[in-house]
């Protein structure tokens, strides 16, 4: 493989697993944020919960495989993202060390006062690490104050941009979208009518803020096939709407993740090879080719990767086949509580 194609090839791999993250953690957390959102009930409570209970984890493996990806094959990349966003990403690590701990935490509840506790340590942490993830995104394609060596000048908050915050929002957005459009294919009763109605009715503002960002960035400097890409996911995102208005969960499922593979090609497409802007000069810009590792690290890498992610891939379809049963309050035991002897 040549030296030209490997950085292009990886720089492909890692905007497949960062969509791919977006796609499935993005309903987690949006399940995540309705825990208190709109549940107000125990019995709602736990159905939620039990709809992502058996897939949660393994999503979030897609956003650990990002960051490692990122790493590995272009490691300048990495330091100048991570250290220029150092405040945001512990933000962020803290946010699922939260989410997670609530999960696995209020099953151990003894208290309602507790639960409650855990509920909003849950529906916070899902909003935090959307928006966080999101504002690194968005800083990712509209760029730092980076100068020639790669490091960010500026105080501790250049990174505190208007588009940074449209990307926190628009991934916060798009976490509540696919989250209800989850809940109205997993479950039966009171939460399937309440991802009808909410879909109908907010589906467009829940998408609007991703759809201003990526036109954010394909407008600055977008081919003409960014520009059809984006038009291809507007016709999905308005498929979705659709789909959801006829009661159609699958179709709505599916149309929004067609819509956001669409928009996120999109913006990879146009920033590319540009992986990491500089918004003082474009000299310092960080590209696909001098961010990037050794041909020989990125040629291992490679057969690693063809090798292992069609297996992680059929195992994550296995999973989902397994757990493909809707839900309901009537299938949820009552809770208890074990005694220490």
């Amino acid at each position: 493989m040549s030296t030209d194609f490997l950085p292009a090839f990886w720089f492909v791999l890692v905007a497949v697993l960062w969509t791919g993250y977006l796609f499935l953690d993005g309903f987690d957390l949006g399940v995540g944020m309705l825990m208190r959102g709109w549940a107000r009930n125990e019995s709602r409570r736990r159905v939620l919960l039990n709809t992502i209970g058996p897939v949660w984890d393994g999503n979030e493996v897609w956003l650990i495989t990002a960051a490692g990806a990122t790493f590995a094959a272009f490691p300048q990349w990495y330091a100048a993202l991570f250290a220029g966003l150092y405040i945001p990403l512990t933000v962020t690590l803290l946010a699922l060390i939260l989410r997670a701990v609530s999960i696995e935490y209020r099953g151990k509840s003894r208290t309602a006062l507790t639960r409650n506790l855990w509920d909003w340590c849950l529906a916070g942490g899902s909003a935090v690490a959307a928006f966080s993830i999101g504002l690194l995104l968005a800083v990712s394609t509209t760029g730092l104050p980076l100068d020639a060596n790669g490091d960010r000048v500026g105080g501790a908050f250049a990174w505190l941009t208007w588009e940074g915050i449209l990307g926190g929002l628009a991934v916060v957005g798009f976490a509540l979208a696919m989250g209800w459009a989850y809940i109205g294919l997993k479950t039966e009763g009171a939460p399937r009518q309440a991802s009808h109605r909410h879909l109908t009715r907010w589906l467009p503002l829940y998408l609007l803020p991703m759809g201003a960002w990526a036109l954010v960035v394909v407008s600055r400097e977008g081919s003409l096939l960014p520009w059809v890409l984006l038009a291809v996911a507007l016709v999905a995102a308005l498929g979705a709407w659709t789909a959801a208005s006829y009661r159609r969960e699958g179709w709505t499922f599916i149309a929004l993740g067609l819509s956001l593979m669409a928009g996120a090609c999109a913006v990879f497409l146009t920033v590319f090879p540009v992986v990491l802007p500089s918004t003082l000069d474009p000299a310092f810009h960080l590209t696909a080719q001098n961010a990037s590792s050794s041909p020989y690290t990125l040629g291992v890498m490679s057969w690693v990767a063809v090798i292992f992610v069609p297996i992680i891939l059929a195992y994550s379809a296995y999973v989902y086949w397994v757990f493909r049963r809707r839900l309901a309050e009537t299938h949820i035991p009552e809770s208890h509580v074990v005694t220490p002897v």
